[in-house]
């Protein structure tokens, strides 16, 4: 009888244990886990119980990691079928499956095995998986790493049947507070060489290029270091699979597919407790599976990004103006073999063209053999219209249009187009024109010099006051304490010799890199790329304008290094990014709250005060946006990036330049179109950026969208005139104690994008009207143009034409520090 209640005792002591949540990594039938109980994995990684997302209160039975600040969820199980309260239970049902029951013992989620056993029980690893297995032998019946959610970590398969076509795909959620299916997939793709791919609602729309043993060639900027822990198999039964495992460089990294179909490689940072981006699929437009048609290529170092590849001309020149691609491009001459089975008319051999850095097209097809047979087997078929060679591959050819195609900055592939023999007489015929005209314009201008250097050394010296000179008087003011001088050993060393690892972003202009000086201040390095557009003049423009500014909402030049053709400026390190990573990141807009958002919009305008008005220097920024806002520990804001800023002296208010340089949707009209400038075109920005940061959504993200008049300014003009401004607000900020304060931000916004520069507010009267020290606030007039106005506006640009058209607009890419 004694023994008899020593057993009941452990038995109650068991369940209680279990309901308290003790670390336990296996259940046995007939036990369960009932909401808010958990277990825990034998190491402690990961724990499995139910949760909540954020900014919503369904339960979920889901996998998260145990040991990290930061609430990351790695699986879910009733995405599909949340539970409404608090009465979840996962538990072995009668026919031995894992099922998950509401309060009324209504099945939400099962693994649905069919060969299931009733003696079995479930197991949490340390690597994340939920195991369904038999008591007995231990035999593996179900294991959550073959049914995954939206999460790729160590040791889990990205994997498909080559005899069935039959795939195991990543799902996206729908958002971060909705972990059902959203739109997008990942997953291995069918074909001759195994390569990822992102389909969003099934179509295609990112892929990584084949696989050549080593790497995924169609993303060759991945970090090279990542890439040894990651490895394809092909298990010789028909299934070939990706997996990774970084455990000796990052010991807690994952791939996860986000709500908004971007790959994103991270890995966990202890020192910030946070989760670091190394990696991000796709990663601008030129990534987004054919954004230019088949035989297009795509450029996003260029503008246009789109063009159509020597030999083709654009299939339908109308869209292509309006900045619609998609229709691709056509063959301007048709090939041998085409002309001969058309005609009968038969000419000479079809020749190559050759494009260095490429990432191969879709659609290939595999045979082996050393360069010189590619081009031997490509030429002998008359499908065949191009090849390429890789070395862990072999031969690749085309027999179809080429899809995806885009060109890279560094390594990429060699590919071989097919073209006819006349594309390549034009060429030669162009070399003997351009020739002729080099000869005759050198002769030109030697003379012309010539004849101004003796007509001006008769002439007394004249003063010009030009943009140099302003610039260079700038410069002898500025006092040699108020920079350091770095060489460039101290720059390598502080960045680990500008080591990937160490990247915090990259644009036209270079690359920027996080360092740390010997005194351990940290730093942000940004390193121009000798192939940059930000020049000299750019650079000098940049260390002049800063080395005078002091301002709380500026951010801090500290010195700068020129070596050689090295351009290289060190700014204070800003641990918090960019305001674009944060406010238009729906994994990350919930850090900023509305009383954030609107200090950094009062920050902001601080800023711009002080540049137009308060610093003894008027100074137009030109391209201000959400990129070139810094926040720092505090999420203060900082404006950056002062390379195209103009100096203005006392009298000027307004300037006009045939170089327009700046970022599309952010460029006043006057502007854009005219190449004319001031504090109004400043004003302007600063309108577009706050209503982004209300929103939480970029000016451009309604690029396909007719109603909203394809920009955010035009979805908030309609919303103004439909009395539903409410709208426009991000609801995760929503909170009616700032009702008045939201709706007059986006008043003050509309007034600020107005499409007359004189009809705007100066930046003092903004901040007057966003302080309420103005209260009656004017009617807004119409904003200015959409996208579409412009690119109808503009002509387009042809290649190799010299850029002196008021529409040929540079567009800066700078990634967030």
């Amino acid at each position: 009888m004694e023994l008899l209640s020593k057993i009941n005792f452990l038995s109650v002591f068991c369940c209680l244990c279990l309901n308290l949540g003790v670390a336990r990594d296996t259940i046995i039938s007939p036990q369960s886990i009932r909401d808010p109980d958990y277990i825990i994995s034998n190491g402690s990684a990961f724990k499995l119980g139910f949760f909540s997302p954020v900014n919503s209160t369904n339960r979920y039975l889901g996998i998260w990691y145990n040991r990290i600040s930061v609430f990351t969820v790695v699986w879910v199980a009733n995405r599909e079928k949340p539970l409404k309260d608090s009465s979840g239970v996962l538990t072995i049902s009668e026919d031995g499956n894992l099922v998950v029951l509401d309060g009324q013992k209504e099945i939400l989620w099962s693994s649905n095995v069919t060969n299931c056993v009733a003696n079995s029980n479930f197991h949490l690893s340390d690597s994340g998986n939920l195991v369904l297995r038999e008591n007995t032998r231990g035999k593996i019946i179900w294991e959550s790493f073959q049914h995954p959610s939206n999460t790729f970590l160590p040791k889990m398969k990205l994997s498909i049947n080559l005899r069935t076509n039959q795939t195991v795909p990543y799902t996206s959620w729908k958002s971060p507070s909705d972990p059902s299916i959203g739109s997008f997939s990942v997953g291995m793709a069918p074909g001759s060489i195994p390569e990822a791919f992102i389909w969003k609602d099934g179509r295609p729309y990112w892929r990584s290029g084949p696989w050549n043993g080593q790497i995924f060639i169609g993303e060759p900027d991945w970090n090279a270091e990542y890439h040894n822990g990651f490895n394809l198999v092909d298990d010789k039964e028909g299934t070939v699979y990706a997996t990774f495992d970084y455990a000796n460089v990052l010991p807690l990294s994952k791939f996860v597919l986000n709500s908004q179909g971007n790959l994103v490689q991270t890995y966990w940072d202890d020192s910030k407790e946070d989760w670091k981006v190394v990696g991000l699929a796709p990663k601008d437009e030129c990534d987004v599976y054919g954004t230019c048609g088949a035989f297009g290529s795509c450029d996003s170092q260029r503008k246009p990004i789109c063009s159509c590849i020597r030999g083709f001309e654009p299939k339908i020149i109308e869209e292509w103006n309006r900045g619609n691609w998609t229709s691709g491009c056509i063959r301007r001459a048709a090939l041998q073999c085409q002309r001969v089975n058309n005609s009968g008319e038969e000419g000479k051999a079809d020749g190559f063209l050759k494009l260095k850095m490429f990432k191969v097209p879709d659609f290939m097809e595999r045979s082996y053999g050393a360069k010189e047979s590619c081009r031997k087997q490509c030429l002998e078929n008359c499908a065949c219209v191009a090849y390429a060679h890789d070395a862990g591959i072999g031969c690749m050819s085309w027999s179809g249009n080429l899809i995806d195609l885009r060109k890279f900055s560094i390594r990429g592939s060699d590919i071989y187009i097919r073209l006819a023999y006349s594309e390549f007489n034009k060429e030669r015929y162009l070399k003997v024109i351009i020739r002729i005209t080099l000869i005759i314009g050198v002769i030109a201008i030697s003379s012309t010099a010539c004849y101004l250097w003796r007509w001006t050394a008769k002439k007394p010296a004249r003063k010009i006051k030009s943009r140099k000179s302003l610039l260079l008087d700038y410069l002898n003011d500025v006092k040699l304490n108020e920079l350091t001088v770095f060489s460039l050993k101290e720059v390598a060393t502080a960045t680990n010799n500008f080591h990937v690892s160490n990247m915090l972003g990259r644009g036209g202009f270079g690359s920027v890199y996080k360092g740390k000086l010997h005194d351990g201040q940290e730093i942000a390095v940004k390193r121009l790329s000798t192939s940059s557009r930000q020049g000299l003049e750019e650079f000098l423009n940049e260390v002049v304008v800063i080395s005078k500014l002091q301002h709380r909402n500026l951010v801090r030049l500290i010195g700068y290094c020129t070596e050689g053709e090295e351009k290289v400026l060190i700014y204070e390190y800003m641990p918090n990014k960019s305001l674009d990573v944060i406010v238009f990141d729906p994994l990350n807009q919930r850090l900023l709250d509305w009383k954030k958002r609107f200090n950094i919009i009062e920050g902001i305008g601080r800023g711009l005060l002080y540049l137009h008005r308060d610093s003894r220097m008027k100074i137009i920024h030109r391209d201000l946006k959400a990129s070139n806002i810094l926040l720092d520990e505090d999420l203060n804001p900082k404006i950056a990036d002062f390379g195209i800023a103009r100096i203005f002296d006392g009298i000027e208010n307004q300037a006009n330049t045939k170089r327009v340089i700046g970022t599309y949707g952010y460029m006043s009209p006057e502007y854009a179109m005219q190449g004319l400038f001031s504090v109004k075109s400043d004003v302007f920005s600063f309108g577009v950026l706050i209503l982004e940061i209300v929103s939480g959504r970029k000016n451009t993200s309604f690029y396909n969208d007719e109603q909203y008049y394809l920009s955010l300014v035009g979805f908030a003009w309609k919303l103004w005139n439909d009395g539903n401004s409410m709208a426009l607000i991000e609801p995760a900020i929503w909170d009616p104690c700032f009702r008045m304060e939201m709706l007059r931000c986006i008043h003050v916004g509309l007034l600020c994008v107005q499409e007359t520069a004189r009809d705007r507010p100066t930046i003092s009267t903004v901040i007057s009207m966003l302080n309420s020290d103005i209260m009656d606030l004017p009617f807004p007039k119409q904003p200015a143009f959409t996208e579409r106005q412009i690119a109808s506006n503009c002509e387009p640009a042809q290649q190799g034409q010299i850029r002196i058209s008021t529409c040929n607009v540079t567009l800066t890419t700078i990634y967030g520090r």
